[in-house]
């Protein structure tokens, strides 16, 4: 049985944030983006969504001629933030870097 996540306090959300320079609150999500021409986004998207489909949470992202933006929220706690979304922008952020993202 699968279990609902469960969502973080403002006073966590913040407090995690530090931890994520760059990421910043936006609504009921965190985002991030990431400069690097169109052909280097497909490929960070690529790396990032194999990641997503094996831990089983997706960002919403979009890409654009020099940059790609990342939205994270967890939709099965009614758009509100959780754990598994700060674990989500610490690999897209080690991913970005791989790919030499600024």
């Amino acid at each position: 049985m699968d279990e609902t996540p469960v969502p973080l306090s403002a006073r966590e959300v913040e407090r995690r944030l530090r931890d994520l320079p760059g990421w910043k609150p936006a609504g009921n999500e965190i985002t991030r983006t990431f400069r690097l021409r169109y052909h280097g986004g497909v490929a960070l998207i690529v790396h990032v969504a194999d990641v997503q489909r094996l831990i089983g949470h997706h960002a919403d992202i979009d890409l654009r001629w020099d940059s790609v933006r990342f939205g994270i929220t967890t939709h099965d706690a009614g758009h509100r933030l959780t754990e598994a979304d700060f674990d989500l922008a610490h690999r897209i952020d080690a991913i970005a870097a791989a790919h030499g993202a600024e």
